[in-house]
């Protein structure tokens, strides 16, 4: 990278190479020297997320991952050097490819775009802001995708105390839309939302029936599977006439595909895949999401504290995630 400001040491975790599962995994602390371009932004992260994601590149899931380099997609912290102005600003962001492609903000300092930063509202802490960017970017792609939700409508959310489960409620309700939600045991929704979220155990119950009950036969105008195929069927036998189903994960990839139910319901399915946006288009999708946040109808994911790790302790992070954790897992670089 080609030095346009100062030159500092950043301490990074480093992954050497992919690993069999997370239980193989042997994070080192380097320290690399960073500089920035003349349109770059020099970041003092304060706080970095873990993320699904950073768990499966590690782990050969992600054949483009690129090996050595420093994980992390999602961060918060302060503009230390830049262009005029830049110097100072409290910012927050996310990326596809930081992370993945390039090193990313498991890092004491990052690099990137200036185009890529979201001002961080002041009442978020630096945990908070860094636990908003996959989750809440994953939502609200998919919706403008999909087209974003008025009054009136029904949407669908399967997977619902998932993270991105729980991103798509706050935005879904934030433009009035009618929620329901789907849960996989008897369990209430757990997140923020701006009105009533009607809950379907599917251990329990016919998802589509319930839905069609719900909605006086009409069904959910947008199904936001989080899951996948496990809940294709559903999601399909759920959707409106002209309804969009939008989906962002698989597990066993391959699913029975009704065409003629398809095109005669004139539906749409719209696929999410966050990690082909890059750190300047994430920018813009967090951008349309700040005054939600800034109005208190967006509200970012509480962090435990026992879910905030040092850089030291990243491997152990990283076997949080893979856990599947519920809990937002967050690295404090200082």
């Amino acid at each position: 990278m080609k030095s346009e400001g100062r030159l500092i040491e950043a301490r990074c975790v480093r992954l050497v190479e992919k690993v069999a599962d997370a239980a193989s995994l042997a994070p080192v602390i380097t320290t690399h020297t960073l500089s920035r371009g003349a349109t770059d932004l020099l970041i003092d992260v304060k706080a970095a997320a873990v993320n699904p994601s950073d768990v499966k590149a590690a782990t050969g899931l992600m054949p483009y991952a690129v090996f050595p380099r420093t994980p992390g997609r999602d961060y918060a912290g302060v503009v230390i050097d830049g262009p005029a102005g830049s110097i100072g600003r409290e910012v927050f962001g996310s990326s596809g490819d930081l992370g993945i492609r390039r090193d990313g903000t498991h890092a004491t300092y990052l690099v990137v775009e200036a185009d890529a930063v979201v001002e961080k509202p002041k009442s978020i802490s630096w945990e908070e802001a860094a636990g908003i960017g996959v989750p809440f970017v994953t939502a609200m792609e998919g919706l403008r995708r999909a087209g974003i939700p008025k009054a009136g409508e029904t949407v669908l959310v399967m997977g619902v105390n998932g993270k991105v489960g729980q991103a798509a409620v706050q935005i879904a309700s934030w433009h009035g839309a009618r929620v329901i939600g789907v849960v996989r045991k008897d369990e209430l929704y757990e997140g923020h939302a701006n009105s009533k979220v009607e809950i379907v155990n599917a251990s329990a119950t016919d998802v589509a029936a319930r839905v069609r009950e719900l909605t006086d036969g009409k069904g959910a105008d947008i199904v936001f599977n989080t899951v996948g195929d496990p809940y294709f069927q559903a999601a399909h036998k759920s959707l409106a006439l002209r309804g969009r189903q939008i989906l962002i994960a698989a597990v066993d990839r391959i699913v029975q595909f009704n065409i003629l139910e398809f095109y005669r319901g004139q539906h749409t399915y719209v696929g999410i895949d966050t990690l082909g946006l890059s750190s300047i288009a994430t920018g813009a999708v967090l951008r349309e999401l700040g005054p939600g946040f800034a109005s208190g109808h967006l509200k970012p994911f509480p962090i435990k504290p026992a879910a905030i790790f040092s850089l030291d302790q990243a491997r152990a992070a990283f076997i949080a995630v893979a856990s599947s954790s519920r809990d937002r897992v967050i690295l404090r670089p200082a």
